[in-house]
């Protein structure tokens, strides 16, 4: 079984529809798709027919933003109820919360650059999780930057004079709240330092204390030495280890399914659940 168990859609900063990602799924002989848009289910609905009409099998899931002592933290939620529960509630904060701070940065931008929030908003489109990728895109478009990667190199990274701080919770209050709703959660990508201040080892520690189910480890943005690390922490902690391409469409160079998941760690993710039942698992 080949399973990709993070990728992303037009409803946050991907550049296809539920629909699409489903079909290029199925195209590229992939079994089971994980669909985790940023702070968001919103692409739900639409993926379920996708992956029954495909055979591609389905975990409804997001990756929710959260910081742990100002370090930026992404927590995979698979299989979750999101009807009344708290991490929905933080979610649509949170999607809140992206619009201002997506607007400051806007508006810092275009002191000195020919950009607009209405350039922003055409291109996230009506339904999306609106962030730095989609300002990204609208300084590509502008003739800015040539690519993503280049505007958040230059102009969107934490550490520059555009950028303000997302207020966001806690990756273990997180993990509470997604397990209160009957879903997993997954640490994404633990040591991508290309992206910026990763979790030390005591971070780690406090995270995987407040109940972590797993690790994503097998990601491109996991450094080679780190991955071995990585897995040895899992093993003393009884944790689940994922592996995923974090596939964002033709928004960054990665590729569907250049990582995949064991089976019977999707298995065990499964079973840990009991919010939303899976879709067409064989």
């Amino acid at each position: 079984m080949r399973a990709d168990l993070h990728t992303h859609t037009r409803f946050s900063d991907g550049t296809q529809s539920p629909t699409e990602l489903v079909a290029e799924a199925s195209s590229v002989g992939l079994d089971v798709l994980g669909l985790t848009d940023h702070d968001t289910t919103a692409g739900w609905s639409e993926a379920v027919p996708a992956a029954d009409e495909h055979g591609v099998g389905l975990l409804r899931g997001m990756e929710v933003s959260c910081r742990w002592e100002g370090i930026s933290v992404h927590i995979l939620c698979y299989l979750h109820d999101p009807a009344g529960a708290e991490i929905t509630a933080a979610i649509d904060q949170a999607r809140d919360d992206r619009v201002v701070r997506s607007r400051i940065m806007v508006d810092r931008l275009s002191q000195d650059f020919a950009i607009t929030w209405e350039d922003v908003l055409e291109l996230a489109g009506a339904d999306a999780t609106i962030g730095r990728p989609h300002i990204a895109d609208a300084l590509v478009r502008s003739g800015v930057v040539a690519d993503r990667t280049e505007a958040f190199g230059r102009l969107l990274a934490g550490s520059g004079p555009y950028y303000v701080a997302l207020p966001v919770i806690s990756p273990v209050e997180a993990i509470g709240m997604i397990h209160d709703a009957g879903g997993a959660a997954v640490f994404a990508h633990p040591l991508a330092s290309a992206r910026g201040r990763v979790v030390p080892g005591s971070g780690l520690r406090e995270i995987i204390a407040a109940g972590l189910d797993g690790l994503e480890i097998d990601h491109r943005d996991n450094p080679p030495e780190g991955r071995a690390r990585l897995r040895a922490l899992a093993a003393q902690h009884g944790l689940l280890t994922t592996g995923s391409s974090d596939y964002h469409g033709t928004g960054k160079p990665n590729r569907l399914g250049e990582n995949i998941t064991a089976h019977d760690q999707v298995a065990a993710l499964v079973e840990r659940t009991s919010g939303t039942e899976p879709i067409g698992l064989r």
